[in-house]
């Protein structure tokens, strides 16, 4: 009965901030003498499932690329030779200290044209895989500093090799505490991925960038985009939550 109850206050609530959310936007419209009108959107539909399509594309291409570059830039940091500390040190603090537009047209139009990459998706990939990369290098290096010493002693002392001791003992508490926040920095490349549209990638934001231009529905259009990024994100704010609660235990018995 308890469970049923709080449910169904969870139900109300969700309601409740929905119709106050809703009832705001209503009233502003009101107040601009704007009348929302979506029928035009539907002639455009093809073109937006393109774009969507587009988008998970170049943000799964971007999550693989930027784990494998947050990997090596967490490692190098912790590197004996400092020259290599350094520069992975540098990368990330030069990444995470500049705007995402700013490094899209300084690698595209600078370094891309200097060394002959000039396929658009390619570049796109890359550019947003160096941006994520520099804030997952800090996950995963947080993630390994959060490691106690005492592991990897008893580790050795049971007689581990090196390999086994990150495979068996490493690599499990590591995901079991940056899993979470990977997962929340996926989100973040999905919403990144929409200043891609700076460089002619058919992604959401550049197809709804053409739509208006065309259909000259604003309102209409970027409040659709606006909903079609919340969907794609809110998917994987659940499963975000349920990674957490899924290692919540294995974090709080350590």
């Amino acid at each position: 009965m308890k469970k049923y109850t709080t449910c169904l206050k969870q139900i109300i609530s969700v309601v409740l901030v929905v119709i106050i959310l809703v009832g705001f936007v209503w009233i502003s419209l009101l107040r601009i003498n704007h009348r929302l009108d979506f029928t035009t959107l539907w002639g455009y539909r093809y073109r937006l499932w393109q774009g969507f399509k587009m988008t998970l594309i170049m943000a799964f291409a971007s999550l693989f690329v930027s784990l494998f570059i947050g990997s090596v830039a967490a490692v190098a940091q912790k590197a004996k030779f400092l020259t290599v500390s350094y520069l992975a040190k540098f990368y990330v603090q030069v990444i995470r200290g500049t705007p995402l537009l700013v490094q899209i047209f300084f690698f595209f139009y600078i370094i891309g044209t200097a060394w002959g990459v000039d396929n658009r998706y390619v570049a796109g990939v890359l550019i947003l895989s160096l941006f994520e990369g520099a804030y997952i290098a800090e996950i995963i290096r947080g993630g390994l500093e959060s490691i106690d010493r005492q592991q990897f002693e008893l580790a050795k002392a049971v007689g581990l090799t090196p390999a086994k001791t990150f495979r068996l003992v490493t690599f499990p508490l590591l995901m079991a505490r940056i899993l979470p926040a990977l997962t929340g920095q996926f989100a973040s490349i999905i919403k990144d991925s929409s200043l891609l549209s700076v460089i002619a990638i058919p992604e959401l934001t550049q197809i709804t960038q053409e739509i208006s231009a065309d259909n000259y529905r604003l309102f209409e259009n970027y409040f659709f985009l606006g909903l079609l990024y919340f969907v794609m994100t809110f998917t994987v704010s659940l499963i975000t939550r349920r990674l957490e609660r899924k290692y919540k235990h294995e974090n709080s018995s350590e």
